[in-house]
C-alpha cells in the first residue's frame, strides 16, 4: 500500500474555571473541535474511539456528552477519572482519541489549550 492507515493516539486537554456541565461541555467542544481541524479530521468514521478523564474536581457531567452533541453518535466513548496527584493541575479534561489516519506520529497534532498547555508546553506549539 502507497499510504497505509495506521491507528494514532491524538491527545487533548483543556482547563476549566468552574465545575458546571456548561462549561464543561463547552469547554470539551472547544478542544474537540481544535482536535479534528489541526488533524484534518472530517469523518467521524476515521476516530475509533475516544477516551476522556477528568481531575477529580470534575464530577457535573460527562465529557462524551460533547461528543455526542458535536453528532458522533457512533464512535465508542468512555469517561475516568484522573488519578488525584498532589500538586497537579486542577480543572482539567482531557482527551485521546483513537484515529486511523495516514499520518506519522510526528505529524499528528496535539492540542493543549488555556492553561493545559502548562502539561505538554513541548507539544503546545507544534506548528
Amino acid at each position: 500500500m502507497d499510504n497505509p492507515f495506521w491507528c494514532r493516539g491524538i491527545r487533548g486537554a483543556i482547563t476549566v474555571t468552574d465545575d458546571n456541565a456548561d462549561e464543561i461541555l463547552a469547554a470539551t467542544k472547544e478542544m474537540l473541535e481544535e482536535i479534528l481541524r489541526k488533524n484534518d479530521i472530517t469523518d467521524f468514521e476515521t476516530i475509533s474511539s475516544i477516551q476522556f478523564s477528568l481531575t477529580s474536581d470534575l464530577t457535573s457531567v460527562f465529557p462524551a456528552v460533547a461528543a455526542r452533541q458535536l453528532g458522533m453518535a457512533h464512535v465508542p466513548l468512555i469517561c475516568y477519572p484522573e488519578i488525584p496527584v498532589p500538586g497537579s493541575l486542577p480543572k482539567v479534561v482531557r482527551a485521546l482519541l483513537h484515529v486511523n489516519t495516514t499520518k506519522s506520529q510526528r505529524d499528528i497534532e496535539h492540542v493543549y489549550l488555556r492553561d493545559a498547555v502548562k502539561l505538554r508546553p513541548d507539544l503546545s506549539n507544534q506548528r
